[in-house]
């Protein structure tokens, strides 16, 4: 036993994550372990090893927990750390890993401190000197992303939104105007009325992915636009169980009246070097703006550089 211990030590001293350059000396690590978000499968070689490996597990839920470990063929030490003692057992944690424990910090699925608790301890760890080291793994809101098929080049995940409708309606409108796809989560007992506001305020033109149960047994992924999506819902019941990622695109930028500033800046640049037809066309090949428009933009710019 003792040296399947010192085997497991020197294990986790070979990891190569000592990015803590004030890390306390012989204080221990927090590794910060992402988990699946259904599928058992869905977790990585190094985050079983660490489980494996750590002194200790701290868990939103010890039976969640516990399930996944005996899955994978596991025996590990479990605390609780969830939202309603996770003030008062930081210290307690943090306070073994300055003594030299290992801790790995999970939640009940996905990745901890994303809309789930352990971001205190994170703090607190940092706050001690001790390295933290993110151990990735599933994600609901980047899975539902990536099979959403919207152009999102800028996204902004908000998480939960208020439980109660006047304030839900409220964070909304403060949403309205901007371009960036939004990725909400979503409880079955209020995607129904979520979806409504959704629609009141943003407007029902828009598209929405709702993505339920995912990479479980009775996952779904339904788009629409979004004025549809509660006679959607309402359709069959069975398509408001389960945990939801609502994904809805942006706001529509306005038409802006001639070019974009960025494209009138390199343009001005190019005429004052090139002449005008090279001008346009390396000016649309660097901005992506219409050539024809920034030709006739050269020519109208024509007097002021002397270029032909």
């Amino acid at each position: 036993m003792e040296d399947q211990h010192k085997s497991k030590k020197r294990a986790m001293q070979s990891e190569p994550q000592d990015h803590g350059e004030k890390a306390s000396e012989g204080a221990g690590k927090l590794y910060v372990v992402a988990t699946p978000i259904g599928n058992l499968g869905d977790i990585s070689a190094r985050a079983l090893a660490l489980l494996a490996q750590a002194d200790l597990v701290a868990a939103e839920d010890t039976r969640t927990t516990g399930h996944l470990l005996a899955h994978h063929g596991i025996a590990a030490k479990l605390v609780a750390l969830h939202e309603h003692n996770e003030m008062e057992r930081a210290a307690d944690l943090v306070a073994q890993m300055l003594a030299g424990k290992t801790i790995a910090l999970v939640s009940d699925a996905g990745t901890p401190g994303i809309s789930d608790p352990g971001v205190l301890l994170v703090a607190r760890a940092m706050q001690a000197g001790i390295t933290v080291c993110p151990i990735p793994g599933a994600n609901a809101a980047i899975a539902a992303l990536s099979a959403a098929g919207l152009a999102a080049p800028h996204f902004l995940f908000y998480g939960f939104l208020p439980v109660k409708a006047a304030a839900r309606r409220s964070a909304l409108a403060a949403l309205r105007e901007l371009a960036y796809t939004l990725v909400f989560y979503e409880a079955p007992h209020r995607v129904t009325e979520c979806v409504a506001d959704l629609a009141a305020t943003l407007g029902g033109e828009r598209e929405i992915v709702i993505a339920r149960e995912l990479t479980k047994l009775f996952e779904a992924i339904h788009r629409c636009p979004l004025g549809e999506a509660g006679a959607w819902l309402a359709a069959d019941t069975n398509r408001q169980r389960g945990e939801f990622v609502l994904i809805v695109s942006g706001a529509q930028a306005e038409k802006q009246e001639g070019l974009p500033a960025e494209a009138e800046r390199v343009l001005r640049l190019l005429l004052a070097e090139l002449p005008l037809k090279q001008s346009a066309a390396l000016a649309a090949a660097i901005t992506g703006a219409r050539k024809n428009e920034l030709y006739a933009r050269a020519l109208a710019l024509r007097d002021t550089t002397g270029k032909k």
